[in-house]
């Protein structure tokens, strides 16, 4: 994989179709996008949308409603959906997303020392082109998962303010994603 997300440190994250057609307006705001809660029914037009701006979507699995997150959900998505990527928390998601060739971002939320171990116990195993790791307001936690993981980290979670993410990407990570509007442009 040549430059993982083409050197771009922000991506905007949707959370509904207002947020879409908003990424879609930002003329540098980068390729990719990830999109958070929708719903199975508006997943095809919203996908087709943001591509036909010249979006790339991360499409998040686990917020997809009505959709179960099993290896036939993740074979629906790849082949009829067709996202430049899969997040997810899960290890089996993740696995399928690389089968179909996609980017496989593995989600781990850092809530303590024991989610921290079973974390890069499961980054081991399934072996993700990248980590997004929430909160992504912990530069150390982004430096130890990139020095023991030796995977790209996007940080992701409770980023508000511009001296965050200039923290988060100095601590190494690739990029971070956001749902805050005033640092899409970043």
């Amino acid at each position: 994989m040549i430059e993982l997300f083409a050197r771009q440190r922000i991506i905007p994250a949707a959370h509904n179709q207002k947020d879409i057609e908003k990424i879609a307006e930002l003329k540098n705001s980068g390729h990719y996008m990830v999109m958070l809660e929708t719903h199975v029914a508006q997943l095809k037009s919203l996908v087709t949308f943001a591509s036909s701006t010249g979006k790339k979507v991360l499409l998040h699995a686990d917020l997809i409603n009505g959709l179960k997150n099993d290896d036939y959900a993740i074979d629906f998505l790849c082949q009829e959906i067709r996202p430049a990527g899969i997040i997810s928390t899960r290890g089996n998601v993740i696995l399928k997303a690389k089968q179909h060739k996609v980017l496989a971002i593995q989600r781990l939320f850092m809530i303590d020392s024991s989610a921290n171990t079973k974390g890069k116990a499961l980054i081991q195993k399934v072996q993700p082109d990248a980590i997004e790791l929430l909160p992504g307001i912990l530069p150390e936690q982004i430096e130890n998962m990139i020095r023991e993981m030796k995977i790209p980290v996007i940080a992701g979670g409770l980023i508000e303010r511009e001296e965050q993410v200039q923290q988060a990407l100095l601590a190494g990570a690739t990029a971070i994603t956001t749902s805050d509007k005033k640092l899409w442009l970043g």
